[in-house]
């Protein structure tokens, strides 16, 4: 993606910091519902006793994605946008993580877990790359507010 420019779901590229009239605009985010859903297909077959163990963990965990993604996008500031960006994130290394122990585990199924883990790889470069384009529409803002003339 160019920067400054964030892929929404109905493919057009919009230039600036705020892109999407909702969270339900950026690609991103419906991504991570998918994934949330694949998620807990996923885990359906696991052992009973693992309900309140690695069950609810990895959904837990899948869910917080799209959740501080919407959260994020509703808050005031860019920063704010961006920290919670970096909590999305985060939950979704934790779910590639216990996608991993679950394989481990033999809970889940080598091919469910290639499946999920080569989603989790997709929305995390699409993670970073929303986060970097954040980080640079920021620093830009920053710096055009710094080099106006004061009156």
């Amino acid at each position: 993606m160019a920067d400054g420019c964030w892929l929404l779901a109905a493919g057009a590229v919009v230039r600036g910091l705020i892109v999407a009239k909702t969270f339900r605009d950026l690609l991103v985010w419906q991504r991570g519902r998918a994934m949330v859903a694949a998620t807990y297909r996923a885990t359906a077959s696991f052992p009973a006793d693992e309900r309140f163990g690695l069950t609810n963990q990895i959904r837990r965990a899948a869910v917080a994605v799209p959740s501080n993604i919407a959260e994020g996008h509703g808050r005031s500031t860019a920063g704010e946008f961006l920290l919670f960006l970096g909590y999305a994130r985060g939950s979704l290394y934790e779910v590639e993580t216990q996608c991993l122990l679950a394989l481990d585990l033999n809970y889940l199924h080598e091919t469910a877990a290639k499946c999920l883990i080569e989603d989790i790889s997709t929305l995390a470069r699409m993670l970073n790359a929303l986060m970097a384009s954040q980080t640079s529409m920021t620093a830009k803002r920053a710096s055009a507010l710094r080099s106006r003339p004061t009156n």
